[in-house]
């Protein structure tokens, strides 16, 4: 797999943002690693230490007042997995956007996962502004 973003440089981007989540009241689950040298089902880890090559790096952000979320894993070859549940999701009409994955393709480095993941931040949680991204 090609080798188009930084995945320790986008983990120091969700480190950073991190605290300011917390500020907004947000959960802010540790970081977790994916080891391309690891055999099949590869483990997820949380330590990254653990990982010789790394291939993903994911984070997962919940509201727990309003029962919102968002997923993200960002894979080195420049695209991401982002799958979000809106605030009060269980109590929209079945035609409301509740939630479902969001486009994350042709990421170009950290500083572009970065501004991507401020705007799925505050489209999710509605916290804007937010620096470093």
């Amino acid at each position: 797999m090609d080798r188009i973003v930084d995945l320790d440089l986008a983990a120091a981007r969700i480190a950073a943002l991190t605290p300011l989540w917390r500020e907004a009241g947000l959960t802010v689950a540790a970081p977790t690693w994916r080891d391309w040298l690891a055999s099949w089902p590869q483990p997820l880890h949380t330590d990254r230490a653990r990982v010789v090559d790394p291939d993903s790096v994911g984070v997962r952000i919940e509201d727990r007042r309003t029962g919102a979320g968002l997923e993200v894993t960002l894979y080195r070859g420049g695209w991401a997995d982002v799958g979000y549940l809106a605030a009060h999701w269980e109590q929209r009409p079945l035609e409301d956007d509740a939630g479902g994955p969001i486009p994350a393709n042709d990421i170009t480095d950290d500083a572009d996962f970065g501004a991507r993941l401020n705007g799925w931040v505050e489209k999710v949680f509605g916290v804007r502004g937010v620096p470093g991204g």
